[in-house]
């Protein structure tokens, strides 16, 4: 009977302690998300229309590689690989859509040879009346720059309590992944603006333990459980780009580069 109640007893806490990861972590994520997107969306439209602009890549700089269990080596890396397509998307959307027209450059030399196809099979067929094609449009601005930080464990701790052997325990951890972005006159080669921006990446662990001896020392009961959280980063390189993204429009508008519209 002893044993049943304990047992309840540890499947009770475990549960709390469940529950109490869950709710700390993504509560303040899901406010801290909903703020940002808030502006992201309803940042002032420029004054005198879309900007043209190109994105040629926007590397991983920090070489970190994603953490491996002792004695093992990870060929993967910490952050996305991928983040000129965020860039890309976030550019789009940023001012619902207001705020940029964003040509392609990262899969250039496809373009290229996709539009020499279309003009040989045109000339292949319609000799020297063939159409010719559209001219490419240019861009104003080149947007540089690239995920240039990735700090580990920057921050730990934890706390833990036992009574009579049995107690839970709450650890976390935090790592920044920092981004730069600037915009270049394509006209001149200036840097007209450029921002960093930092986004915390949390990490939380809670835990129940029981360690009960029994029949005078002779037998013992042992139970641990836990639960892991770890925010997910490509979602945190993604938040961290849209702030960069409506940072990077107001730090134009103080230096001159563009105007809001009234």
């Amino acid at each position: 009977m002893r044993n049943v109640i304990v047992i309840l007893f540890v499947l009770l806490v475990t549960g709390c302690a469940g529950h109490q990861a869950i709710k700390g972590e993504y509560e303040p994520a899901t406010v801290v998300r909903e703020n940002l997107e808030k502006e992201f969306d309803t940042i002032p439209a420029p004054a005198l229309g879309k900007v043209s602009v190109a994105v040629y890549n926007f590397k991983d700089l920090t070489g970190q590689r994603r953490p491996a269990p002792p004695g093992t080596t990870s060929f993967s890396t910490a952050v996305t690989q991928g983040a000129d397509a965020l860039l890309i998307k976030s550019l789009q959307d940023v001012g619902r859509g207001e705020w940029f027209d964003v040509v392609e450059r990262t899969g250039l030399d496809n373009l290229l040879k996709e539009r020499q196809i279309i003009k040989q099979m045109r000339e292949a067929y319609e000799g020297s009346t063939a159409k010719p094609l559209m001219p490419m449009k240019f861009a104003g601005l080149l947007f540089e720059g690239g995920i240039v930080g990735y700090d580990s464990a920057t921050r730990s701790g934890g706390a833990g309590m036992r009574v009579l052997g049995i107690g839970p325990q709450s650890q976390y951890s935090e790592d920044i992944i920092t981004i730069n972005l600037r915009a270049i006159s394509v006209n001149t080669g200036k840097v007209l603006a450029s921002v960093n921006v930092q986004k915390t990446v949390y990490s939380t662990a809670d835990s129940i333990a029981v360690l009960k001896f029994y029949d005078q020392g002779t037998q013992v009961f042992e139970f641990e459980a836990g639960i892991t959280l770890n925010e997910p980063a490509t979602l945190a390189v993604k938040a961290a780009i849209d702030s960069a993204v409506v940072e990077l429009i107001k730090e134009g508008e103080r230096k001159d580069v563009w105007d809001f519209k009234e």
